[in-house]
């Protein structure tokens, strides 16, 4: 089993922060800090687009929002403390049907610029993290103010803050929403990881996970479709899988009761124990790295969870042991992770800021069996690593 390097893309003038591949186009966009966005094409791995101009200084953190109609639109975080929101209609079609604003290399010349449609102004500090919701519906944002807002669309390119969230005693370093639910995990330098969901007409803090003994650097779910998990890559040298425990079961006296008439009113209060959430530390993976893990992103397709730091390595690393590569449903005990893959010095002698899962392109723009690894360097590089047995 080997990590493969199969390209990059052409080099940046400055340090690469994050990479965020498009939820269905062949297309990756880039977070610099010399305050710009690159859009790339998973088809030739050429530069598409160059995105400027809308923030003052670096960008740290970028969002493709899911389920946007007929245009692409981006998020963006930026160290000037303000969020920005990115439109471009899309133009052209693949084999698949889908439109695309990937233009060939002709069209480029002509190709529409990106329009900052939208600034979002509340933090105090520089913003770390931005993440969509799986539905679109919500964007979050974390800040060196310590706090975690989230933000609704409400159509026409208006947003609507519906919360602040000042649960983290210092810097937040990132935010991520589930696939599935409306769930918000976010880390921070104060070594802990925070979960939110929103209860009545509010939004808390339904569970904190502890464990790790210095900043958590990042955070990626993984949902398996009967029980949650989550991994977390720290300044610690660990990344740590954490599970949501199943709720008990209510006994059969209880369920009777429950089917009495009751003489009382319907309540319209929503209780707050039902929004709580139990979580625990299912496994520590094998200590590989000698520095901190900056980045951690847990594959939705294989399962396989890839980390990167300081130490400019790269890991991956599996579950195996039980039958379908699926934890017990009942206990959630942990199968054994083990390391099927490294990558030393995988920038050369510069720190990797962030890895990230990706689909993998024919040049036609048609998705194909596989999946590729995109890693960002301080050295303005975002190679492409493909996995193979």
């Amino acid at each position: 089993m080997a990590l493969k390097l199969v390209g990059n893309f052409p080099v940046q003038p400055d340090r690469v922060w994050c990479a965020a591949p498009h939820p269905h186009l062949p297309l990756v966009a880039t977070a610099s800090t010399d305050r710009a966005v690159r859009i790339y094409s998973l088809r030739d791995f050429s530069l598409v687009s160059t995105i400027e101009g809308g923030h003052k200084r670096s960008v740290r953190s970028i969002s493709w929002k899911p389920n946007a109609k007929g245009e692409s639109v981006l998020a963006t975080g930026s160290f000037d403390s303000s969020t920005g929101i990115w439109h471009r209609e899309e133009r052209g079609t693949h084999g698949d049907g889908e439109q695309s604003l990937e233009l060939n290399s002709e069209e480029r010349e002509e190709d529409e610029e990106w329009r900052f449609a939208v600034v979002l102004d509340g933090h105090d500090s520089e913003v770390k993290s931005v993440a969509w919701s799986a539905g679109g519906s919500f964007l979050a944002t974390c800040s060196r103010d310590k706090t975690v807002w989230i933000w609704e669309d409400m159509g026409n390119e208006n947003y609507e803050t519906i919360a602040v969230l000042q649960d983290h005693s210092q810097d937040v370093k990132m935010v991520a929403w589930h696939p599935e639910e409306e769930l918000l995990a976010s880390s921070s330098y104060d070594d802990t990881i925070r979960l939110y969901k929103e209860d009545t007409d509010d939004w808390v803090c339904c569970a904190v996970l502890t464990g790790h003994t210095s900043t958590v650097w990042s955070i990626s779910f993984e949902n398996n479709g009967h029980q949650s998990r989550l991994v977390s890559a720290s300044d610690d040298q660990t990344a740590r899988v954490w599970h949501r425990k199943p709720k008990p079961e209510k006994k059969e006296e209880e369920e009777e009761e429950e089917e009495e008439p009751s003489m009382q009113p319907p309540s319209i209060i929503k209780g707050t124990a039902d929004e709580t959430e139990n979580w625990e530390e299912q496994a520590c993976l094998p200590k590989v790295h000698t520095r901190t893990i900056y980045s951690v992103d847990w594959s939705k397709k294989t399962g396989l969870i890839a980390t990167a730091g300081g130490d400019g390595r790269i890991v991956l690393y599996k579950e195996v042991g039980t039958e379908n590569g699926l934890p017990d449903a009942d206990s959630g005990a942990s199968k054994e992770w083990k390391v099927i893959a490294q990558v030393p010095a995988a920038h050369g002698v510069y720190e990797i800021n962030s890895v990230t899962w990706c689909p993998k392109w024919d040049k036609l723009g048609t998705t194909i069996d596989g999946e590729l690894l995109l890693s960002t360097g301080d050295d303005g590089i975002v190679n492409i690593f493909e996995f193979s047995l």
